[in-house]
């Protein structure tokens, strides 16, 4: 029932415009415009001072035209770098870059079959409940968008986000919190050649600490890992600061806490033990969800994906997306697979057949 050369061409033309994080106002407005043109309900939220982008989060709504419960469709229009000037190239049914670029398939596959979808139920008088939709910026770079939604403009109580790798039928039913962890080790200068014992060297504490953690893989559910380690000093100067900065993830809520203090108490135990200070900042970034195989939602999704001939697979997540900041507002949030690989290299690939089964399950959705 979708138009396949339609959303193709669609998909080829929405990653054809720059949208590295922050700078995403080209692709909302194209959204915009072409949701405009079917009737759809828009509005741009107030966010900017908050995200740090050059636009707001994408609010659209279909107004319902039969009895049932609003569903809210979301993606995210940002990609990572290296993502200005991308080329697509179609070989054997896939669609890659031309090979110095990310494809932007994340998550514009999500973005391309989500407009699809509407288009479809409109064009062709479909009957379906208020069906809204959410496209936000900065998901790349910390789900600032979603963190900065107006949510008291979202009726709808139940979610999918498009917006994760494997094929169409992937369903991500449980995801990680994420903690930040930015610390910084002050000890003493001194000078190295002449009176060393009288200095506290940040960089020797900080070793000392970072040895004594568990880092990487904790066990099946929990992460953690360092990702920048700085100090730059004169090798005659003993280094009063190094900085560190981290995180950490886990599907538990009790082994993220517990992670996270085993970290803290490893960077407070090296300065005591060397005579240095601390400055510790612990963020929380998003909080962890999970929701069970029999939840009614899930199978909804799971029974729409059989319907239409899309083999469902439940699925935990290491990672995080907008749909933890949904879940956080109650609203239940799951994440589906639209079909793209290698996500943030310049080998990213995309199938047409995912971007036209993740279509057509948006579509199911709509209407079900």
């Amino acid at each position: 029932m979708i138009q396949k050369e339609r959303l193709l061409n669609t998909f080829l033309d929405y990653v054809t415009i720059d949208s590295e994080s922050t700078a995403e106002k080209a692709m909302a407005e194209r959204i915009a415009a072409d949701l405009r043109e079917i009737g759809c309900r828009i509005y741009f939220d107030a966010s900017r001072e908050k995200t740090g982008c050059d636009t707001g989060n994408l609010y659209c709504t279909l107004p319902a035209t039969a009895e049932g419960e609003p569903i809210l469709f979301s993606a995210h229009m940002d990609t990572v770098v290296p993502g200005r000037g991308i080329k697509p190239i179609i070989k054997d049914g896939v669609i890659y870059s031309a090979g110095d670029t990310v494809l932007g398939g994340d998550d514009k596959s999500g973005v391309a079959a989500i407009v699809e979808a509407l288009r479809t139920v409109a064009e062709r008088g479909l009957p379906h409940p208020e069906i809204q939709a959410v496209f936000t910026v900065a998901e790349e770079v910390g789900l600032r968008g979603s963190a900065a939604l107006e949510y008291d403009r979202i009726t709808a109580k139940r979610a999918v986000v498009l917006d994760s790798s494997g094929d169409t039928g992937k369903i991500i039913t449980q995801a990680p919190g994420q903690y930040k962890i930015n610390a910084a080790v002050i000890g003493r200068r001194a000078h190295a050649g002449v009176a060393p014992e009288e200095g506290v060297s940040a960089i020797q504490v900080l070793a000392h600490a970072i040895a004594a953690m568990k880092l990487l893989r904790i066990d099946e559910e929990t992460t953690a890992n360092i990702g920048t380690v700085s100090a730059q000093y004169a090798t005659n100067i003993v280094p009063e600061r190094a900085e560190m900065q981290a995180e950490a993830r886990s599907r538990s809520d009790d082994k993220l806490e517990a992670q996270v203090k085993h970290m803290a108490d490893c960077l407070q135990s090296a300065c005591d033990r060397f005579g240095a200070r601390l400055a510790l900042d612990l963020k929380r970034a998003y909080s962890a969800y999970a929701h069970a195989p029999d939840d009614p939602f899930v199978r909804t999704v799971a029974d729409t994906c059989v319907r239409i001939g899309v083999t469902p697979q439940l699925a935990a997540s290491g990672g995080g997306s907008d749909a933890n900041n949904l879940n956080a507002h109650g609203i239940k949030a799951l994440v589906l697979g639209t079909g793209m690989t290698k996500v943030h290299t310049t080998q990213e690939e995309l199938s047409i057949r995912n971007l036209e089964d993740t279509a057509r399950l948006a579509l199911a959705l709509m209407t079900v």
